[in-house]
Parts: structure tokens; C-alpha cells; sequence
């Protein structure tokens, strides 16, 4: 799955987890690849579950 780092990070302080998503967007590429990106999203707290459930909580534009 891809989506915007922009988005992600948006997603994450609306939901309250500001600590991950300044972690996010520090580490993460403008354009994100969950599968390409798995290492560094796991090492900024985001795992595929924790993605997973953040995602399902909330809309977010999915690219691709």
C-alpha cells in the first residue's frame, strides 16, 4: 500500500500519537511504500498492526 508521509503524519496528531508522527516524518519518505518501508516504519513505533489499525481508525487518501 502507498500513501502521502504528509497524510500519515496529519492522521497521526489528529489521533493524538504525536510523538510517532514527528518520529514519521523525520524518518519517512515523502511517498511511503508499506512494504518497501517496512524497517523504518517498525522503527518509528508503526509496525503493520499498529499502521493497520491507525489507518482503519480514520480516512486517509491511499495513493495508487
Amino acid at each position: 500500500m502507498k500513501l502521502s508521509k504528509h497524510d500519515l503524519v496529519q492522521l497521526l496528531h489528529t489521533q493524538g500519537d504525536n510523538a510517532t508522527a514527528d518520529r514519521a516524518d523525520a524518518a519517512l519518505p515523502e511517498q511511503i511504500d508499506t512494504e518497501r518501508d517496512r524497517e523504518v516504519l517498525a522503527s518509528v513505533g508503526l509496525d503493520q498492526a499498529r499502521l493497520q489499525a491507525h489507518l482503519a481508525a480514520a480516512s486517509i487518501h491511499i495513493i495508487g
